[in-house]
């Protein structure tokens, strides 16, 4: 080798060695070769983590260095027991992703027991489901065309899922906002066999999630089978899934005092937190920047949708980083309307108006 040319190859070299440390040629992306764990608070299988897997591949898609992704299954306390391992028990170096229920702001805001988290210390990634339209109706035989009627008939059967599904939550709450006399609401109802006993005449209402309407039970819509009476929509402005939900009145609108509004933007804002992603407090800063950068790229990738669409048979509603952490951020906390909730969401009756 002449000399010149050596010279020129060992300042290359030096030139190599002393580069940034952040330069692309001195260092590998921080997550290549590493393995990123996703705590799914939740049993495999089931809806909540379709919607996981539907995003994982995307996800790796682009967070750079392509690591490998896992999930760790931690079913448990409606969700609690991941959320408190996530909050205390797991290393925070953007290796340990929570995957949580969407009963993660609502545990912590009602005080529910069991609770060993602060909701505003979590990072947000971002959150994959959370529109939600719950319609509250009754079958035509019962003759309760109007909400008058319906707010002047006693007794009202109102079949529901068990205590604590958030259909019974959705269908207390709305019978209370619309100030309906001394309903009689009856849980234990699974989502088919309620809607079957409404069908049989066995119950006089019930409330149906916006989705199951269209895709299930479209014949009730187009054939005139049921009488809809209001709706209440996470968030307030997402479009009508159908052109008779387009003329009910949102549950908000007949609110008649503001704690009672109050009441129902603490349910809304509940349902759309969805089911978020979250890093532990105290994540460094750049790892919780790739990863919500990352989600936010999935989130507008179409390829997620279709994919989402096809594990799921629903259509995805993301939340970035930013617009979860800010539905957070806004939820109602001021005790009158905690002790409110926590009295509609339990199995003793309905407080009186």
């Amino acid at each position: 080798m002449k000399l010149s040319a050596a010279i020129s190859f060992s300042l290359s070299l030096l030139s190599i060695e002393f580069l940034p440390p952040g330069s692309a040629l001195a260092q590998a992306p921080y997550y290549a070769g590493k393995t990123i764990t996703i705590v799914n608070g939740r049993s495999a299988g089931g809806a909540g983590d379709l919607k996981v897997r539907a995003l994982v591949p995307f996800l790796r898609k682009y967070i750079s260095g392509n690591p490998t992704i896992v999930s760790e299954y931690m079913a448990g306390g409606g969700g609690r027991q991941a959320a408190n391992h996530l909050y205390h028990k797991v290393r925070r170096d953007g290796l340990i992703i929570g995957s949580l229920s969407s009963t993660l702001a609502e545990s912590a805001i009602l005080g529910s027991g069991g609770v060993l988290y602060d909701i505003d210390k979590f990072i947000y990634l971002g959150s994959v489901s959370t529109t939600s339209q719950y319609v509250f109706l009754t079958r035509k035989e019962a003759g309760l065309d109007t909400l008058e009627k319906l707010r002047n008939a006693p007794g009202v059967r109102i079949a529901t899922n068990p205590v604590g599904h958030t259909v019974y939550v959705t269908a207390r709450l709305m019978a209370y906002v619309m100030g309906l006399k001394a309903p009689n609401i009856i849980p234990g109802y699974p989502g088919p066999e309620g809607d079957a006993a409404l069908m049989r005449g066995e119950v006089d209402g019930r409330v149906n999630i916006g989705t199951a309407l269209v895709q299930r039970m479209l014949d009730w819509l187009e054939k005139d089978l049921v009488n809809l009476h209001a709706i209440v929509k996470s968030p307030i402005d997402s479009p009508p899934l159908h052109p008779r939900l387009a003329k009910l009145p949102e549950l908000g609108s007949l609110s008649e005092s503001p704690r009672d509004r109050r009441l129902v933007a603490m349910y809304r804002g509940f349902r759309q937190a969805g089911m978020p992603f979250v890093l532990p407090p105290d994540t460094p800063k750049e790892q919780a920047e790739i990863l919500k950068e990352a989600m936010r790229k999935a989130f507008s990738d179409p390829a997620f949708h279709k994919e989402y669409e096809k594990l799921t048979r629903e259509d995805p509603d993301p939340l970035t980083s930013e617009e979860i952490s800010k539905v957070i951020r806004e939820l109602p906390r001021d005790a009158e309307v905690v002790e409110l909730y926590n009295k509609i969401t339990s199995a003793a009756p309905l407080p009186a108006r």
